[in-house]
């Protein structure tokens, strides 16, 4: 069954390229062309996945997607995927320190976002197939109903980050490289940096730790990568 797939490009030539594709693989594809506009259809609709040009008219694709992602009841957990024309590591980090799950840089094909798209759709849909509920201290990862919580409170986190969280709950002690990570949260790889994850993790423990300079929970494997914590004592 396709998805709901909203893109907010402004390149209207390429934009219409891109809904021909999607709508050939079985997806249903709204099209707008400005940021304004794109906040509006996502609240409206809620699509299954967001494809967001960062340079946009109106509101660029880095504020829609600030904005987005704070809406926790509507949109805060939709996928999405950034296009950007600006290739510097910083500048693609930025669009996954505000929380977008993938970035495609300028110019790209269709047949290459699609695969993308393919991807992320994947990877939201992966949990069903597990069980149970993955506990390390107060920290609880659902992987049935994609929920995370910490003493009882809910956490939101995108998608890439739960990905990245149930992995290393699933193996608590475990230390997991960067290369580990990015495969587990992106299922591929495709010209990411290392430092994707240590953005993710950075945000993760702002969620989960009490203090996120002193992780008791996410911990630092020097050399290594990263891993959780198999037990944790009490913060007092």
């Amino acid at each position: 069954m396709g998805a709901r797939i909203l893109v907010a490009e402004d390149d209207h030539k390429q934009a219409e390229l891109v809904r021909r594709y999607l709508e050939r693989e079985g997806h249903a594809c709204v099209v707008v062309h400005d940021g304004r506009s794109a906040i509006d259809e996502a609240r409206r609709r809620r699509p299954d996945l967001l494809v967001l040009d960062v340079m946009m008219p109106v509101v660029d694709g880095l504020d829609v997607c600030r904005v987005l992602r704070a809406d926790l009841d509507h949109t805060g957990d939709v996928p999405i995927i950034m296009l950007t024309a600006r290739s510097t590591e910083d500048d693609l980090l930025l669009g996954l320190d505000l929380g977008a799950d993938d970035y495609v840089t300028k110019p790209y094909s269709p047949r290459e976002l699609v695969a993308r798209i393919r991807a992320v759709l994947r990877r939201g849909g992966s949990a069903a197939d597990d069980s149970g509920v993955l506990r390390v201290g107060e920290l609880t990862v659902d992987t049935v109903r994609h929920e995370v919580s910490m003493a009882g409170l809910p956490v939101e986190i995108t998608p890439a980050e739960f990905k990245i969280l149930a992995g290393l709950a699933a193996s608590p002690g475990r230390a997991f490289t960067r290369q580990q990570l990015l495969e587990q949260a992106f299922g591929f790889d495709h010209y990411v940096f290392d430092r994707t994850i240590d953005v993710h993790v950075m945000n993760l423990r702002k969620k989960i730790e009490v203090a996120p300079a002193r992780p008791r929970y996410l911990l630092t494997v020097y050399g290594v990568g990263y891993k959780l914590a198999e037990a944790v004592a009490d913060a007092s």
